[in-house]
């Protein structure tokens, strides 16, 4: 897949294979183009070239398959002078899904600031919101970038189990994040993007394995460093 906006060369050449079941971290410094392959997944931006498949069919240019996907943006933008229950309701109208899954709403006790309105909303709590509606639907694919920024370790936490439990349930999930801790608790794999291009694409294990290191954050910046010692 590339992907270049005039001569600023976003993506290049990336192919991967992303196995449902798996909570996948993408990583990378600032620019290299996590944002944009998220977005081409999503259907919110169109490669220049290549392929995305789920279940191996294309879906480029088409929409019917966003209702597989949920996606939480690192920062949620709404109306500000809805209320939180007119945003929750306004999504579930436009859906018309039968399946429902407001675990999060519960969590989160949402309900009990339903009529607040979204403009007088803490950071936090707009967060709590774009997690409760990424999960909504019970999708099969879940897109969280920054998942946790923001929230504060309670909630975090919250989340964090979320994910765990919704892979156990066979859903492919794809987390982009600086908090290596944080993915270490909830990744199986990563994905690293430099420029672009895929640096590497490993497991959490083999990534320790081969840089010798204990902690995922020195593992993979030994691996960017090129397998030199810090």
């Amino acid at each position: 897949m590339y992907k270049s906006y005039g001569k600023l060369q976003v993506l290049r050449g990336v192919s991967v294979e992303l196995v449902k079941g798996k909570v996948i971290s993408i990583i990378g410094p600032n620019g290299a183009g996590k944002t944009t392959m998220s977005k081409c997944i999503l259907g919110m931006v169109l490669p220049d070239s290549g392929d995305i498949r789920i279940n191996g069919e294309s879906v480029l240019k088409k929409h019917a398959y966003r209702s597989q996907i949920g996606y939480m943006p690192q920062i949620g933008r709404y109306p500000e002078n809805m209320k939180i229950r007119q945003v929750i309701e306004m999504i579930r109208d436009i859906r018309k899904e039968a399946t429902v899954d407001d675990e999060l709403i519960g969590l989160y006790r949402l309900e009990e600031m339903y009529d607040k309105k979204m403009g007088a909303l803490s950071g936090g709590t707009k967060q709590k919101v774009s997690a409760a509606l990424a999960f909504l639907f019970d999708p099969q694919v879940l897109i969280l970038d920054e998942p946790t920024a923001g929230l504060d370790p309670f909630a975090a936490e919250i989340l964090k189990s979320k994910i765990l439990k919704e892979k156990k349930k066979g859903k492919l999930i794809l987390i982009t994040s600086h908090i290596m801790s944080e993915l270490e608790e909830v990744a199986d794999e990563v994905l690293c993007l430099v420029d672009g291009a895929i640096m590497f694409y490993e497991t959490i294990a083999d990534l320790k394995a081969q840089t010798q290191e204990t902690r995922l954050s020195r593992a993979v910046a030994k691996m960017m460093n090129g397998g030199a010692a810090l």
